[in-house]
């Protein structure tokens, strides 16, 4: 009788902690503010723009957000000081040519100052869709909400604007009421889908990755209504989506003067980073490091002052890293080194286009083989791209962004040997013909 009497003991010790280990499991997943014991002051209506309600009870995590309209310090490659990247860095007037991006191209300031930028950039114009809008209020998830995201971006962006009167704030990744951290972007839960995953299932940790590609992804304006597009039908690494993008003919714009259909990679820092980089293996989010934890007296919350950890090393790096001064040194090495990559597939691309403009202009031109130098400049334009749209110079993940570029300047060397074969001219394999003095390409000899 004993021994029966121990069996069941132990068998209810193991039943109850079995259920222990589900219900910590549980609840390490969900928002702290989901089990807080101190109650709401305020009620947040569902999808509430406005993000001033939203403070009444996260005073600390919207006075940080506040900070993001004033946080314009730059970094060496990045922050969020307001400058021009064509002033920066001429070649991307000659790689843009014929498109918007060669007209106005700067960089983007903090998440107080999103209507400002958008509504100030000459890239937008009487004939811009409110696709244009997608990314920068928190206006937009009650939007889609009522009207849906084909009839949103069906509209011209200035009759948009009414609308539109909040830039980012809570509501762009958080629940009313439960805080529980969101995808809005119907687009971008599309693209979830398409890959077959269901963010309503990834742990918290995860969706403090996940709600930043509410934003933080590349994409394209399908149709003429410009619907906004993720093109992960194939996946998410670049030779995925290029390939998505080849099987639909799709193209932004074509290149002048060389006939080669150009897709615009648009800032795809989630695509990067969750592509095995060191620190998405290990299991750190975007939050970790662009919105650290920070403490006031008793309070521990995360900062919505989203930054450049390279601004607060201490803070964000040093959550992990003891030696924060090595930290530095080895990001600088890293930036340095893809910047060079980037320049040199820049130069590659530009030799590119220039012998591809002067094979298109001979009449002798192999037709075939002048294709196969376009396809070559097309695939060699995004790769570089996808990394040059991205954020932190390559080190979301030093590895991808250095074989993505590496690839890019070799296809463009490769589209110019092309050019220069369907032409018959070994003429066009000349090589620097852009001159940083005097940034123009030179004339072909």
């Amino acid at each position: 009788m004993k021994k029966y009497t121990t069996l069941i003991l132990v068998g209810i010790i193991l039943v109850l902690a079995a259920v222990l280990t589900g219900v910590l499991v549980f609840l390490k997943n969900q928002p702290p503010q989901e089990r807080a014991i101190i109650q709401p002051i305020a009620t947040i209506q569902p999808l509430e723009a406005n993000s001033s309600p939203w403070g009444v009870n996260y005073p600390n995590e919207y006075s940080s957000l506040l900070l993001t309209a004033s946080n314009n310090t730059p970094t060496m490659y990045g922050g969020s000081a307001q400058k021009s990247y064509l002033l920066e860095d001429p070649r991307l007037v000659i790689l843009f040519a014929g498109y918007s991006f060669s007209h106005d191209y700067n960089q983007p300031r903090g998440h107080e100052n999103t209507l400002i930028d958008i509504r100030t950039t000459k890239r937008v114009t009487a004939t811009t869709h409110a696709t244009c809008y997608s990314c920068k209020s928190s206006d937009n998830p009650g939007l889609w909400e009522q009207m849906g995201m084909v009839a949103f971006d069906a509209q011209l962006f200035s009759d948009m604007t009414p609308n539109i009167n909040n830039a980012i704030g809570c509501a762009n990744c958080h629940e009313a009421g439960s805080m529980r951290l969101v995808i809005t972007d119907p687009a971008v839960e599309a693209a979830f889908q398409a890959e077959g995953l269901d963010w309503r299932t990834f742990t918290r940790q995860q969706m403090r990755s996940a709600v930043c590609a509410n934003c933080h992804v590349t994409y394209y304006f399908a149709g003429d209504n410009k619907v906004l597009t993720v093109p992960w039908a194939n996946g998410t690494r670049v030779e995925d989506i290029i390939q998505y993008e080849d099987s639909i003919n799709f193209a932004d714009w074509t290149y002048p003067n060389t006939g080669t259909p150009i897709m615009k990679a648009r800032h795809p820092d989630y695509e990067l980073f969750t592509a095995d980089s060191t620190h998405y293996t290990a299991g750190v989010s975007c939050a970790d490091c662009h919105m650290p934890y920070v403490r006031e007296g008793a309070m521990k919350y995360s900062s919505h002052d989203i930054m450049s950890p390279l601004l607060d090393p201490q803070q964000s790096c040093g959550q992990c890293h003891t030696d924060v001064d090595a930290v530095l040194a080895r990001v600088a090495v890293i930036q340095n080194t893809v910047h060079n990559a980037k320049i040199g597939a820049e130069d590659a691309l530009i030799d590119a286009i220039t012998a591809i403009q002067a094979a298109a202009a001979n009449p002798n031109s192999d037709p075939a083989l002048l294709d196969e130098a376009r396809t070559l400049h097309r695939h060699a334009q995004y790769m570089w791209d996808f990394i040059s749209s991205s954020n932190s110079m390559g080190f979301h993940n030093p590895d991808e962004a250095l074989r993505i570029l590496g690839n890019a300047a070799d296809l463009a060397r490769q589209a110019q040997m092309k050019a220069a074969q369907a032409a018959g001219d070994p003429s066009l394999l000349v090589t620097g013909v852009y001159d940083a003095m005097d940034p123009k390409p030179r004339p072909v000899p």
